[in-house]
């Protein structure tokens, strides 16, 4: 079996990379190989790789910045998605998706379902929503959120420099979600393409909690591995109190009984991939 993965240099990428079956033959692209805004490159090296299945873990991620960037931000996170479902689709190859918990508004009191209304509150929102919609209804979609990993930018990361380099961290309470090991979603979607799952589905590790209790955990855990030397206060603050250009969903958990269904079991809970991951970084730099 081929498998071609586009966007392999991000978070997820390298996390398809390393965990790819051993059955399977990876290919990996990004932005500085394939051009995916480029229906002709799209199609070209889609048809000159002739893969089995083709993992689409390339996104415009920066929040904020997309809700002056709109037009670019759709163009990757839904044109291009487009060219790579319908490159897949006319060489034979499955192709998966992977979306976010942005697409719900965050007015729910409950785990929102695969099926749940969407209503996305931002232009990082609106565009994967149309990513999904452009993915077409014979792929597999995930949605994922609060995705962080050993290497790249995200929260873990620039929590344990911010708690390095300042007397308190003030972090917002009153979004609701749930952290990704990457590793982790990666290790799933593979499990997933190869069961032959479609349509859409949740993945993130199990539990719930404020940007605030992740913040907490990792100072916690960090100090424990040996991470960061000394603790400092971390101070809950609400999202009126640090305002950003995009409105992000105040309740984005999601309900992933479907998924579970397909794996055989739940996901680890999202600390025991935190302490995993500080680990890592611990023992490999």
């Amino acid at each position: 079996m081929k498998a071609l993965i586009v966007g392999a240099k991000g978070q997820l990428g390298r996390g398809l990379l390393a965990t790819a079956p051993d059955q399977v033959e990876v290919i990996g692209h990004d932005i500085d190989t394939l051009d995916i805004t480029d229906p002709s490159a799209v199609h070209d090296a889609v048809h000159e790789i002739a893969p089995d299945l083709v993992l689409n873990a390339a996104a415009y991620t920066a929040v904020d910045k997309a809700e002056s960037e709109e037009d670019l931000a759709q163009t990757v996170n839904a044109t291009a998605v487009g060219h790579l479902a319908e490159g897949a689709r006319s060489a034979g190859a499955r192709f998966v998706h992977v979306s976010t918990d942005f697409v719900f508004d965050g007015l729910s009191g409950v785990p929102y379902r695969p099926d749940s209304p969407t209503a996305p509150l931002s232009a990082y929102g609106r565009t994967k929503l149309a990513g999904e919609l452009a993915a077409g209804d014979d792929a597999l979609i995930v949605r994922t959120a609060w995705v962080y990993a050993p290497i790249g930018g995200n929260f873990v990361r620039t929590m344990l420099r911010l708690m390095s380099e300042r007397p308190e961290v003030r972090v917002v309470a009153d979004q609701i979600g749930t952290p990704t090991y990457a590793p982790g979603l990666a290790s799933a979607l593979w499990t997933m393409s190869l069961k032959g799952a479609s349509g859409v589905h949740h993945y993130t590790d199990a539990g719930a909690c404020s940007w605030y209790d992740f913040a907490v955990a990792i100072q916690e855990e960090g100090l424990s591995c040996g991470l960061l030397s000394t603790a400092v206060p971390v101070l809950p603050i609400s999202s009126a109190e640090f305002p950003t250009p995009a409105t992000r969903p105040h309740y984005s958990v999601l309900d992933k009984a479907s998924t579970f269904a397909i794996l055989g079991g739940p996901t680890p809970h999202w600390r025991s991939n935190l302490r995993k991951m500080l680990e890592e970084i611990k023992t490999n730099g």
